[in-house]
């Protein structure tokens, strides 16, 4: 008679093959025979997590631990559910218990000390990558040890030690390989501190690395804390002085002003954009759309530009483009994918005004059209629909979800609602694979904090 891990063994092989319930029915045979083999619990576990049941997971792993406590995968697996289900303090006493068995990993330090960080214990995760530092090679420049530095610095500051993270950037900025996030840091640690001046000149030094980097915009004019409309437009104006290509600081100045100002500025904007043919015009303007007057002078210039236009007797497929966008958000779906396939038709080779022309059709209820124009760039022999399904595409997904809807197709309609759900569980399942390589990319917050505002999106 086959053990109980080879029971459980042989049920984790065929789940790889794809043979859920025999492989659901070999492991729970093997946990029958011995309640007490860590192997069945753990392989157990292995199979809820691979359903997406990770509650059910975590209890599995922690009977193993039960059998075997000093298990070192059985606990790193457990860390790692931890951590995706939230479960903060479960995550410490895990990483401690990894920290005790493994000492000498580098992994285990840090792993330790973001537990501290993220259970909001500062002065202990602070005090654990003090001393993991202290065991590195003091001559090392290496990138792992500038991310411990930077990490160090943003784990001082969450703390609300701020001169003490600024000394410590001022310490260690030879030894840390991005000066850019130094630079940023700096600033923001100086704006905290009330020192406007010398946070304004990091800003200005950044701006000219990277003048389109509106939130160095937004900072710098903190920094400043200019007290009138005139001060705010001169700080944007100087940089349109200094980069005339740059579209950052043209775009910005839209949000400040109004009137004649605002007509004269927005005027300068449009044109230059048809001018260029730039297909995302329309999309810059759309986000002044909450104010009724900036929409009723953009309303004005546009239609002008369209008579003009229209006098010449020829549009250009980005100016097709800009027709259909305006016709579309007028609400009428139909117009606006006949303009978007005649402005796909002049070049039949640009994907995103391809995908663009698919889109206002399946708007427009024009499902086989639709998919017919997709095929264009997926891969030959295949479906374009199955094709799309497999690249996980979301918005081909949901816009056909919402024509069936509106066609009164339930069944389909709810097909493609699985559709976008099991993307949805694939991406939690992926943000799940990236917990247990974020420490060895020592990116461990910043994953943490992204995965966080994604999952809180879903």
């Amino acid at each position: 008679m086959p053990s109980t891990e080879t029971l459980s063994m042989k049920g984790l092989i065929l789940n790889c093959l794809g043979k859920k319930e025999e492989a659901y029915d070999y492991v729970r045979k093997g946990l029958r025979n011995n309640l007490k083999s860590h192997v069945c619990w753990h392989v157990y576990g292995i199979l809820q997590r691979s359903d997406k049941k990770y509650d059910e997971a975590i209890k599995c792993y922690r009977n193993a631990l039960k059998w075997d406590k000093d298990n070192i995968q059985i606990l790193r697996d457990l860390s790692q559910l931890q951590i995706q289900m939230r479960d903060l303090e479960g995550y410490r006493e895990t990483r401690y218990q990894l920290f005790v068995l493994r000492p000498t990993q580098r992994v285990s330090w840090i792993g330790y000390a973001l537990s501290q960080h993220l259970a909001k214990d500062h002065d202990m995760a602070l005090s654990i990558l003090e001393t993991f530092r202290e065991t590195l090679t003091k001559d090392s420049a290496d990138y792992e040890q500038s991310e411990l530095m930077l990490y160090q610095a943003m784990v001082i500051r969450e703390a609300g030690r701020l001169r003490e993270a600024l000394e410590h950037l001022d310490k260690y900025e030879a030894q840390i390989c991005d000066k850019v996030t130094v630079q940023e840091m700096r600033a923001e640690i100086l704006l905290e501190l009330d020192r406007g001046s010398e946070s304004a000149a990091i800003y200005r030094a950044l701006l000219k690395r990277n003048p389109e980097s509106r939130r160095h915009f937004a900072a710098l004019e903190r920094a400043l804390a200019p007290a009138t409309e005139e001060e705010r437009l001169a700080i944007y104006q100087e940089y349109q002085q200094l980069f005339p290509r740059a579209h950052a600081p043209k775009k910005l100045q839209l949000y400040i002003v109004r009137g004649e100002k605002f007509v004269a500025l927005a005027d300068e904007f449009l044109r230059q954009g048809l001018r260029k043919g730039a297909p995302p015009l329309f999309t810059d303007m759309s986000s002044l759309y909450h104010d009724a007057e900036w929409i009723g002078v953009i309303e004005s210039l546009v239609l002008g530009f369209e008579r003009s236009l229209a006098e010449t007797g020829y549009f250009s497929a980005a100016g097709l483009w800009r027709r259909t966008l305006a016709v579309a958000h007028a609400g009428n779906a139909m117009e606006a994918s006949k303009w978007m396939d005649e402005a796909q038709g002049m070049d039949t080779a640009d994907r995103y005004i391809n995908s663009k022309a698919a889109k206002y059709m399946l708007r427009a209820n024009m499902l086989s059209e639709a998919e017919e124009l997709c095929s264009k760039f997926t891969r030959e022999g295949v479906q374009a629909t199955e094709d799309l399904n497999n690249m996980q595409c979301m918005w081909y997904l949901t816009e056909t979800a919402r024509a069936y809807q509106r066609l009164g197709r339930w069944g389909d309609a709810l097909k493609k609602c699985h559709e976008v759900d099991r993307v949805s569980l694939s991406s939690r399942q992926m943000a799940a694979w990236i917990q247990s390589c974020c420490l060895e990319c020592w990116c461990p917050i910043n994953c943490y904090q992204f995965e966080n505002e994604f999952v809180n999106k879903m």
